[in-house]
């Protein structure tokens, strides 16, 4: 990060279809195309789930996901024409995708507020332009209806709150294999911490078997790995990354 570079929060929603690869994959195709043009530096992307209600129109699961990146913001307007450019471009037909650009410093208790808020109630892109002006964050509708915006807003203020959702991409995460002591895992990917899913902390040199779904969740402002006791006869390690169902249910909450 350079000593200029401001943290931002870039919210994404509603940018696909049944036919088409989620707004997770998107999220993450968006943070290489924005290292790629020299941008911005990604340094995580989490999910997070939003209120499942017939009055929502919605893919599959109505999640949003939010990018954490550093860049000059000098270049803050070319880094949003660059974000609409891709979502104008990647975006499935028929998705309405929203676009929501905040400084991490920046956001008032309203905008993490209107985020815990889409988990409970159904908000209007009204509700959400204004918020957005009174909390000073970029907010756009950029296709279809523009309901996504309402996503995007909600994903930055979920991320900024820093207590929901869960982690799809850390540099190095997804290339983890194998067993780990659990302080060498922050070297490798970028997790702050590993709990057992009860709360207590791991020791440092104790192993963690992470399988074939590395998920951390956002607790505290931190990544966060929740795993269990490896049980199975003669494990290879003291312990193993929670079970997928488990992950999703505690970060979808």
């Amino acid at each position: 990060m350079k000593s200029n570079d401001v943290l931002y929060l870039i919210g994404i929603d509603d940018t696909d279809n049944l036919e088409s690869r989620g707004t997770g994959f998107r999220a993450r195709e968006l943070g290489e195309f924005m290292a790629a043009n020299e941008l911005a530096t990604v340094t995580g992307i989490t999910r997070h789930q939003l209120l499942v209600d017939p009055r929502i129109p919605y893919t599959s699961h109505n999640s949003s996901a939010c990018l954490t990146a550093t860049a000059d913001p000098a270049r803050l307007d070319d880094l949003i024409a660059a974000c609409r450019a891709y979502l104008e471009r990647e975006s499935a037909p028929g998705a309405d995708a929203g676009l929501c650009v905040a400084p991490a410093g920046a956001p008032a208790g309203a905008l993490r507020e209107f985020g815990a808020r889409a988990k409970r109630e159904v908000l209007t892109r009204t509700e959400a332009l204004a918020l957005a002006e009174e909390a000073g964050v970029w907010l756009e509708g950029v296709t279809g209806t523009h309901d996504g915006l309402i996503g995007a807003c909600a994903a930055a203020g979920l991320r900024a709150g820093g207590n929901d959702g869960r982690f799809l991409w850390l540099p190095g995460l997804r290339e983890l294999s194998g067993v780990y002591a659990a302080a060498d895992l922050h070297a490798a990917a970028h997790i702050d911490a590993v709990h057992a899913v009860a709360g207590t902390a791991v020791a440092p040199a104790e192993r963690v078997d992470v399988g074939e779904w590395v998920r951390p969740v956002l607790r505290d402002g931190r990544a966060v790995l929740l795993v269990e006791p490896a049980t199975e006869p003669e494990p290879v390690a003291e312990w193993r990354v929670a079970a997928k169902e488990l992950i999703k249910a505690l970060s979808d909450q």
